[in-house]
């Protein structure tokens, strides 16, 4: 049969019959996706080893899950994109991790570090300003901006996890950072 021909791949089917255990079709999500989903874990924690870590615990967890997807919310391929995705940012932000640097790129690390908290200074912003901005805006406003920024939830992540419809969403994003920036200037 001539590549032309051969029918798409479908995502959803893929991990809907991973949720009845079926495992060719983890096989198969594994082989159509794992070296794209490789190159994003690793353009986020920046190790090979780490990020074929990540890329395996994620698969663990797509397997285990797959019964959460809800095709309502997003597409099957962009479900797996975002779980590995959040794999290697829990991996990056886990405090326990620890990466040696040589001693020439810690102190240009720390010469980096020094001139951005010297522009902020000069621009007066500051973890105190951000926070006190932050307490300015209504609970639910803040949450989706902290979900958004530092949880790194997508919108349709925090639509639903706030119970809230995604425009909403969008719009308190936008909205509240626009009140962030005028507060923050």
């Amino acid at each position: 049969m001539p590549i032309a021909d051969t029918p798409p791949f479908d995502y959803e089917a893929a991990l809907l019959a991973c949720a009845r255990g079926e495992r060719f079709a983890m096989r198969a999500l594994y082989e159509r996706e794992a070296r794209w989903l490789l190159g994003v874990a690793l353009r986020i924690v920046r190790d090979r080893e780490l990020a074929e870590d990540v890329l395996h615990d994620a698969f663990l967890q797509v397997w285990q899950d797959a019964s959460t997807y809800r095709p309502e919310l997003g597409s099957a391929r962009g479900w797996l994109y975002t779980v590995v995705r959040h794999r290697a940012l829990k991996e990056v932000r886990h405090p326990g991790r620890m990466q040696a640097l040589d001693p020439v790129d810690l102190a240009e690390l720390s010469d980096q570090q020094q001139a951005v908290q010297d522009t902020a200074s000069e621009r007066g912003l500051d973890s105190d300003s951000l926070e006190r901005c932050l307490q300015r805006l209504d609970e639910a406003r803040r949450a989706c901006v902290v979900h958004a920024f530092v949880d790194g939830y997508t919108h349709e992540q925090i639509a639903e996890r706030l119970q809230t419809p995604l425009g909403t969403v969008k719009s308190w994003i936008r909205r509240s950072l626009n009140s962030l920036k005028e507060c923050m200037a």
